[in-house]
């Protein structure tokens, strides 16, 4: 693939590059745009640096991809309601999202993909990792895609230990009367792509639908350590400036929560998602 307008770096063979030789705070033309969107495809997940938007300009720039959507549960800024501040104050345990996990899957549209901003960042440490469902699913045995394919889980919001990262954010958020719950396919198709990706996550995935438990774990357990083996994974250093910009519909991600002590600020904004098929 040629770019013509932006600047593209592979940061890992697997997944992600950084996205340079543009100004994310000015109006885009269709074909920047055009390519941006190639690049998030073929990557996945891409990054860009020394950006200084505004919340304003944040929403400006997602909105050349998508309708942007409202976080469940999580409230937003109060003059902008759709860019979400995911904080973890310095004498705070647990950091927001901190494990493997695809973003809301228990929604039954979940999102297309999500845009962090980072604004407070801790001297060392705060790094996400991301890996490639697509790899993932590829590196699987024919067997093994044989007996997933067709398969459906359940994805709850109430899995434990997703709750428990969210221990120290509860006075930001609206909880939900009950768990929102959906059930998707554990192989899904790419709406754009056309390939086929593993759709299951250690923060929401609590079963496969139709099987018992004493089955069902075991094998969650396995594509739960499979899909973030090192070969898929890539690795990001948040430094003042930085955006990234992944596709939920193909990855995982997992901010590290390796700064105790420190202030870390993002601002996330989320784009609106199809049915998985």
């Amino acid at each position: 693939m040629i770019f013509k307008i932006i600047k593209v770096d592979e940061i890992s063979p697997a997944i992600g590059a950084e996205i340079s030789n543009i100004d994310l705070g000015s109006a885009l033309d269709s074909e920047t745009v055009k390519e941006i969107r190639d690049a998030l495809l073929r990557y996945r997940v891409i990054f860009f640096r020394d950006q200084d938007i505004t919340p304003e300009k944040h929403l400006k720039f997602a909105k050349y991809f998508g309708d942007i959507v409202e976080y469940p549960m999580v409230n937003g800024l109060k003059d902008y309601p759709h860019v979400v501040p995911v904080h973890k104050k310095a004498d705070e345990q647990y950091n927001f999202g901190g494990l493997w996990h695809s973003d809301t899957s228990y929604l039954p549209k979940p999102p297309m993909g999500a845009i962090l901003v980072a604004r407070i960042l801790p001297a060392k440490g705060g790094d996400t990792l991301f890996a490639n469902m697509v790899k993932a699913y590829e590196a699987l045995s024919a067997p093994m895609k044989e007996l997933l394919d067709g398969l459906v889980a359940t994805n709850s919001s109430a899995k434990s230990d997703v709750v428990k990262s969210r221990v120290d954010s509860q006075k930001d958020m609206r909880s939900p009367p009950e768990p929102l719950i959906a059930e998707h396919p554990i192989v899904r198709r790419h709406p754009e792509t056309g390939e086929k990706s593993l759709y299951v996550n250690f923060g929401h995935t609590v079963n496969i639908c139709g099987m018992k438990d004493e089955e069902s774990l075991p094998l969650l357990d396995f594509l739960f350590s499979h899909q973030r083996k090192e070969e898929f994974c890539c690795r990001f250093h948040w430094l003042p400036g930085s955006i990234a910009f992944w596709d939920n519909r193909a990855t995982l991600h997992y901010p590290l929560n390796d700064y105790h002590g420190h202030e870390r600020l993002m601002h996330r904004v989320t784009l609106a998602g199809d049915v998985p098929v």
